[in-house]
């Protein structure tokens, strides 16, 4: 039998947490906002499952090859999850890399040859952001992001909607998916420094760096603001006006006061719940 610790091993190197959320905020995203069709129907399209399953993989092998690079760092700056991946050796974790690599290509020529073009060149970019850009500063945070939200992308290629209030999700998303990574940054700053990443915490300061941030909360608050006024956004209105709320009044004043890893712990966590409620929130969008 496959050891209980390798498996907890293997779920942690490929975020199987982050994964399985991206799938459920792609089902959302494809049946309350980008498809006119019934439920039942986005739910049993064979070609919207290949797509998703094809992300999947390919993001899959992106947290593996990610990890691989960032496995000194992470003995420094997450201990306990460094720990937990060496359960599973590199070979095993690279060969691992290789199969999902493959398996996202086979599976998107099942849609059409545009999408193994797709996800080829999305496997690479992941590839080549783990192995260079990401010490290249400013840089590496905005691939981070953009390599983020592209498995929505291709749902929206594939339904051919292009509405103004998709950008505008989109970019909401996109600015705290940024936010949170130069919080991340800040709470890494230790294992940046000793093993020469260059961020903007490293290179010009935290203060630097928490200008950046209330810059990037400032363009969500405006993303916020249009949102709540286009009328297709229904009761997820509340939500939005929720998330502004506890940024303004939480995240920025603890922003501007925090000086630990704890505290920037704490903001990088907020962050991430207002982003996973946001995920369940899709269902208050009227169809």
């Amino acid at each position: 039998m496959f050891p209980f610790s390798k498996f907890l091993g293997l779920f942690s190197v490929v975020r199987g947490y982050n994964i399985l959320m991206i799938c459920i905020a792609q089902y959302l995203t494809a049946i309350f906002i980008l498809s006119k069709r019934p439920i039942r129907q986005v739910l049993f399209d064979r070609h919207l499952f290949v797509i998703v399953l094809a992300g999947a993989l390919a993001v899959a092998g992106g947290y593996i090859i990610n990890a691989f690079y960032d496995k000194e760092k992470d003995l420094i700056n997450e201990p306990t999850r460094a720990m937990i991946q060496r359960l599973v050796g590199q070979n095993t974790q690279l060969t691992l890399y290789f199969i999902l690599n493959f398996l996202s290509v086979i599976v998107a020529s099942y849609v059409s040859f545009r999408a193994v073009l797709f996800f080829s060149i999305y496997i690479f970019m992941m590839w080549f952001y783990s192995h260079r850009l990401k010490k290249i500063v400013l840089v590496g945070n905005i691939v981070s992001g953009i390599l983020s939200i592209i498995p929505f992308f291709a749902i929206f290629v594939y339904y051919h909607n292009f509405q103004k209030i998709i950008f505008v999700h989109a970019a909401f998303l996109y600015y705290l998916l940024l936010a949170k990574d130069f919080v991340k940054d800040l709470q890494n700053i230790k294992g940046d420094f000793a093993l020469g990443y260059h961020t903007i915490a490293t290179d010009y300061g935290e203060k630097s760096s928490k200008q950046l941030i209330s810059v990037l909360i400032g363009l969500t608050l405006i993303c916020i603001y249009f949102l709540t006024a286009f009328p297709d956004t229904g009761a997820m209105k509340y939500y939005f006006i929720l998330a502004a709320i506890l940024l303004i009044s939480v995240f920025i004043p603890i922003l501007w006061k925090s000086r630990t890893e704890v505290h920037y712990a704490f903001l990088r966590n907020l962050l991430k719940i207002i982003i996973v409620v946001g995920v369940f929130c899709i269902v208050l969008i009227r169809r």
